[in-house]
């Protein structure tokens, strides 16, 4: 029998991002886009007639806003996963992470019109994202949504090749390294909150458009103990600071002599994605080892998997979040059928389980 498409409705003012957006998301056969709103109170007449199975929704919009609309959606009897399209504007950003917190399942960036790389990277992402946010609320079709290969699936050898020999250390300095996707904006939020103020320095890849990545460090910089930034070339990891890496560049751990720092770089996508949890595992297995921790969060798809392999066999301890906690559980089940876990966990016990091994 057939698989049943995911029936997508799109919702922004814009007529030339609606038809963008539709061409993207119809060139993959597992993707039927049922209806176009240019705003929210049209969205809800075609809503009427044909329930979509993912909604797909701009922020700043006539007569409601997107917020409005997306508490409208999520507080129904049957809520309906909802992806954020923003413009890459400060408010822009801050009204995408807002709808985070109501509820919406990931963001996406508005498409960059008559750019080529852009749009065919954009259909990586896109398509991915309404495949994820279908999971996320309907488990049961998992297994029959992962995304059809598009090109060639890069891994982290592109950024950084496997090492010849094992790596050796000169401090036993504990870094962390975490790498989440759908869902994992809030499940980052939960973790760091629970970190004391001298928790051990940290790098994060979160699956995020570019220019997110700095609103949403701010944000958490705002509510949580450890200070938090947005990565940049050379950045020293440190106690009590925590980096996320920047949408759209690739971070990698590096180490001269005792101190550890970040490199920022430009690179193709790795396992789909820029940045890519791989490259950032890769390079803790390589500079770090043993003094290295690793967690992989939330997220569709293999991102992070053969990375923490790495790390595994680098002698890195590794945590993986249970099923129970994830909103995707695509990610960290990956990584636990590559052997590259030493433990499950449920999200609230992550950050504990962190420190207990930093002290060891």
């Amino acid at each position: 029998m057939e698989r049943q498409k995911i029936k997508v409705l799109l919702v922004d003012d814009s007529a030339v991002v609606r038809q963008t957006l539709k061409e993207v998301l119809e060139s993959d056969p597992a993707i039927e886009v049922i209806a176009v709103a240019p705003d929210p109170l049209f969205a809800l007449k075609k809503m009427e007639a044909d329930r979509p199975d993912v909604i797909i929704t701009d922020v700043e919009m006539p007569r409601m806003d997107g917020l409005t609309f997306l508490k409208h959606i999520m507080s129904g009897p049957q809520p309906i996963p909802v992806v954020v399209c923003s413009a890459k504007t400060e408010e822009g950003s801050e009204n995408a992470l807002k709808a985070l917190e109501y509820g919406a399942v990931d963001i996406i960036q508005k498409p960059k019109l008559g750019t080529k790389q852009f749009l065919e990277e954009s259909k990586l992402r896109l398509c991915d994202v309404v495949k994820a946010a279908r999971i996320s609320r309907l488990r049961s079709l998992r297994g029959g949504l992962e995304p059809r290969p598009i090109q060639p699936k890069l891994t982290a050898d592109v950024m950084l090749p496997k090492p010849n020999s094992p790596v050796r250390l000169e401090t036993t300095e504990k870094i962390v390294v975490v790498g989440a996707s759908t869902g994992g904006t809030e499940a980052l939020r939960e973790y760091l909150d629970a970190l004391p103020l001298d928790a051990p320095g940290m790098v994060i890849v979160q699956h995020m458009p570019e220019h997110f990545t700095a609103a949403f460090a701010k944000r958490l910089d705002g509510l949580c103990r450890v200070r938090v930034k947005e990565a940049e070339d050379n950045d020293t990891i440190i106690r009590g600071r925590v980096l996320i890496a920047p949408g759209n560049r690739h971070t990698l751990l590096k180490r001269a002599g005792a101190r550890y720092f970040v490199e920022v770089r430009d690179g193709p996508l790795v396992c789909r994605h820029r940045p890519s949890v791989d490259v950032l595992f890769r390079s803790a297995a390589r500079y770090a080892g043993s003094n290295a921790i690793g967690v992989i969060m939330t997220g569709m798809g293999d991102d992070g998997s053969r990375g923490m392999k790495e790390m595994r066999d680098a002698g890195a301890y590794t945590i993986a979040q249970d099923e129970e906690t994830c909103v995707v559980f695509g990610m960290p089940n990956e990584a636990i059928k590559a052997g590259a876990v030493d433990v499950v966990l449920p999200l609230e016990k992550i950050a504990p389980e962190v420190l207990r091994r930093s002290l060891g």
